[in-house]
C-alpha cells in the first residue's frame, strides 16, 4: 500500500476535513480527495461520511486510523533523528505568547538543555500558535484557546490571575472611590492594553461588573510587559496577569485596584498534533512543563 495514501488518510481524519487536511499537507482539495478515494477502493470500505462540515470516519476509518498513524508518526521520528544524529541534539520548537514563554516556559525547559534538548521559540497570538502548529511548524504550544477537532490534543496547564493595577499616582487620585463607585470611577483612568479592542480589560469587566468597558485604549502595546511598564510609568490602568506584575506590587511601582472575591482566571492549554507525544523530545518537554506549572 502507499505510504503516501495512508499519510493522507491520517492527516484528513485528524483535521476532520479535506480542505484542512489539503492546506497541511500542500496539495489540493481534489488531490486529497482523490487519494482518499483510492484508498477505499483499495480496501472496498468506506473510510469517511462526508457532511456538511467536514468529514466524519466510519467504524473502519477509526479502526486505521488508529493502528496505522502510530507507525506513520513513527516514521517522523526516524527522519527527524536522522536530521540530528551528527550533533546528537534533538530540537524542540514552541511557540506561545511572548510574556508567558519568556518568563515561564523558557525558564522552566532549559535544564533540558543538558539532556540534547535545543530549543527554538516562536511567538504569536492564540490563532497563529495554532495554525502553526497544524502545519507541522511548531512541535509544542502554548496557548490560552483550547483547541477544536482531532487534530491536536490540548492539556490544561495552568490558570493565571488578572489584577487591576495602576501606579500609586492614580490610586491615590481615586482613593476610596473605587470601591464606591466600581468601574464608574475606573473607567476615568486612561486605558493600557495589548489590543485596540481591550482584551484583558474587557475579560475583567465582564467578570467583576458584569458590564463592558466605556474606557478607550490611551496606550496599545502588543506586549504586556510593554503594557506594564506604561502602567508602572503612570500612563494609566492596566489587567495584567499576577505572575507578571507581581514584583512590581510588591515594591509599590503598581498598586492593585481591587481586590475582588473571585479574582478572574485564564486557563493556558499545552498543545501537540494528536499522535506526536510519542516523539521522545516533545513528551519529555510536555511533562517537564506539565510539572513546572505545579508551582506556578
Amino acid at each position: 500500500m502507499d505510504l503516501a495514501l495512508l499519510r493522507t488518510f491520517v492527516t484528513v481524519h485528524r483535521a476532520g476535513s479535506f480542505t484542512r487536511a489539503a492546506a497541511l499537507l500542500g496539495l489540493s482539495q481534489p488531490a486529497v480527495t482523490g487519494q482518499i478515494r483510492t484508498l477505499e477502493r483499495q480496501l472496498g470500505r468506506p473510510l469517511f461520511l462526508r457532511q456538511a462540515r467536514g468529514v466524519t470516519p466510519t467504524t473502519i476509518g477509526d479502526e486505521l486510523a488508529h493502528r496505522a498513524a502510530p507507525h506513520l508518526d513513527a516514521l517522523v521520528e526516524i527522519t527527524e533523528s536522522g536530521l540530528d544524529e551528527e550533533s546528537g541534539v534533538r530540537t524542540l520548537h514552541l511557540a506561545g505568547p511572548p510574556e508567558f514563554t519568556s518568563l515561564r516556559a523558557l525558564p522552566a525547559l532549559t535544564p533540558l538543555i543538558s539532556q540534547g534538548l535545543a530549543l527554538r521559540a516562536s511567538f504569536g497570538t492564540a490563532e497563529e500558535t495554532l495554525e502553526g502548529l497544524a502545519a507541522g511548524h511548531h512541535d509544542l504550544a502554548i496557548t490560552t484557546a483550547r483547541p477544536r477537532g482531532a487534530l491536536l490534543t490540548a492539556t490544561p496547564l495552568c490558570d493565571e490571575e488578572h489584577v487591576l493595577v495602576a501606579s500609586p499616582r492614580w490610586a491615590a487620585r481615586l482613593g476610596p472611590g473605587v470601591l464606591r463607585g466600581g468601574h464608574v470611577v475606573l473607567e476615568q483612568l486612561p486605558v493600557v492594553e495589548v489590543h485596540e479592542s481591550l482584551p484583558l480589560v474587557s475579560r475583567y469587566w465582564s467578570a467583576v461588573f458584569d458590564s463592558r468597558p466605556a474606557a478607550a485604549g490611551a496606550v496599545i502595546a502588543p506586549d504586556l510587559r510593554a503594557v506594564l511598564e506604561a502602567a508602572t510609568s503612570g500612563a494609566g490602568l492596566a489587567v495584567l496577569p499576577r505572575y507578571l506584575c507581581e514584583e512590581a506590587l510588591q515594591h509599590g511601582r503598581v498598586v492593585a485596584l481591587l481586590d475582588p472575591p473571585v479574582p478572574p482566571l485564564r486557563t493556558y492549554f499545552l498543545v501537540v498534533r494528536t499522535g506526536t507525544l510519542a516523539l521522545p523530545h516533545i513528551a519529555r518537554a510536555h511533562e517537564w512543563l506539565l510539572r513546572a506549572a505545579v508551582e506556578w
